[in-house]
């Protein structure tokens, strides 16, 4: 008789967390945590849910962002203005491994569940706090959005063509890179209290890790005054890059980051003379002659389908990609054999397509248990298994407290 093998626990298994976060990096940095194991219990205001639920398309009257960013998320309702709601988050904390909140710097403090309150209950807590600006300075008590932080960081003064206007992103890119660095920070957090006995405070604004991804650009302009200018889809690096369109109407992508790369490519689109300009052997002589290398590389692309051109690029070992819309990503058979974009069970919607978990682990992996569920769905659930009585719960309501 054959035995399966026990399944391990999930990487974060045991850790407790209180999202009390909205819109949308606090969020999304528990969605991370539970994706791979963490008890996370998402706390609502009871008549003012996360707004994440009413963001976007929705069907039958449900949000289907909400399916995405709350999955893996118990859901309760707390008012935590009212002193029932202070103490009954109290209980919570006293149990839990890490707070995600992104009010404005202060409103905690307002309520009495700052740091001194928080850590009193639980010297061992992770208090991950979420602000546009940070806990400190002359902006930090603005309301901060990723649109802002995406402006101020340099990156929409970076992107866009030459002679067009900044451009803004039109998703939450500033919020997405926020996330991850906070469930990073917690993770931090984590492994450090592991060696202390002692949790902490991490204090994480929208506007710093866009900053960070960005590159050396302060670097640049400390050792040598350099600005990046806009480029388009150029870069300052190496070209060709860019976008082409094919003969049937659609685009691919082209990088050439690698000497060797950009040699292939010219030989492939019948232009192997350029490889013997002097200008050639370096990215950023090449990205100076874009609009020579841009034509060459166009015109060859423009006389052929995308299939033609991207089965070409492909034998020649050149970097190409097709640029594809979400139509195009759920077909994609690379995505397809990664489960990249995975099927959920929503009891609500049925069958549900998402994104799946962000990295696979040979031992441990991470997985979706269920999508984001009603408002409040488990507000009796997690509050009888704290310890409060039914009657506690109907005052607790009755005060409006939940």
């Amino acid at each position: 008789m054959t035995r399966t093998p026990p399944t391990p626990p999930a990487p974060l298994s045991g850790v407790r967390v209180l999202d009390l976060a909205t819109l949308f990096a606090g969020p999304l940095a528990a969605t991370f945590l539970g994706d791979f194991g963490a008890e996370v219990v998402k706390v609502e205001h009871p008549t003012r849910p996360d707004p994440s639920r009413g963001h976007g398309p929705s069907k039958d009257g449900i949000g289907l962002w909400w399916k995405f960013l709350g999955r893996n998320k118990h859901t309760i309702t707390l008012d935590l203005s009212r002193p029932g709601g202070r103490a009954t988050l109290l209980r919570l904390a006293a149990g839990a491994d890490v707070i995600v909140e992104n009010f404005r710097p202060g409103t905690l403090e307002k309520w009495d569940l700052g740091w001194p309150e928080l850590s009193a209950v639980n010297p061992r807590l992770v208090l991950a706090r979420v602000t546009g600006f940070g806990q400190f300075g002359p902006s930090a008590h603005r309301p901060g959005f990723g649109t802002l932080a995406e402006a101020m960081s340099g990156f929409a003064a970076l992107t866009g063509e030459p002679d067009g206007p900044p451009t803004l992103p039109p998703f939450g890119l500033a919020d997405s890179i926020a996330g991850l660095a906070t469930a990073y920070a917690v993770l931090t957090a984590l492994a450090a209290r592991d060696r202390t006995g002692e949790g902490q405070v991490v204090d994480m604004a929208l506007i710093e890790p866009i900053l960070t991804v960005l590159g050396p650009h302060p670097t640049w302009y400390d050792q040598l005054g350099h600005v990046q200018q806009r480029t388009g889809n150029r870069s300052a690096n190496n070209a060709p890059r860019n976008t082409y369109r094919t003969a049937d109407g659609t685009w691919v992508a082209v990088s050439t980051s690698a000497q060797s790369i950009a040699e292939r490519v010219m030989r492939l689109v019948g232009r192997p003379d350029l490889i013997d300009e002097p200008w050639f052997a370096t990215g950023a002589d090449r990205a100076r002659h874009s609009d020579v290398l841009d034509a060459a590389v166009g015109s060859w692309i423009a006389a052929r389908p995308r299939s033609e051109v991207l089965a070409a690029f492909e034998k020649a070992e050149a970097a190409i990609a097709p640029v594809q819309d979400v139509r195009d990503v759920m077909a994609d058979p690379q995505y397809a054999a990664l489960d990249t974009v995975t099927t959920v069970d929503d009891p609500d919607l049925g069958p549900l397509r998402m994104q799946n978990v962000l990295f696979r682990l040979s031992e441990t992996p991470g997985a979706i248990r269920w999508a984001g569920r009603a408002h409040g769905a488990d507000t009796d659930t997690v509050l009888t298994a704290l310890g409060l009585t039914a009657a506690e719960v109907t005052a607790l309501r009755e005060e409006g407290a939940v």
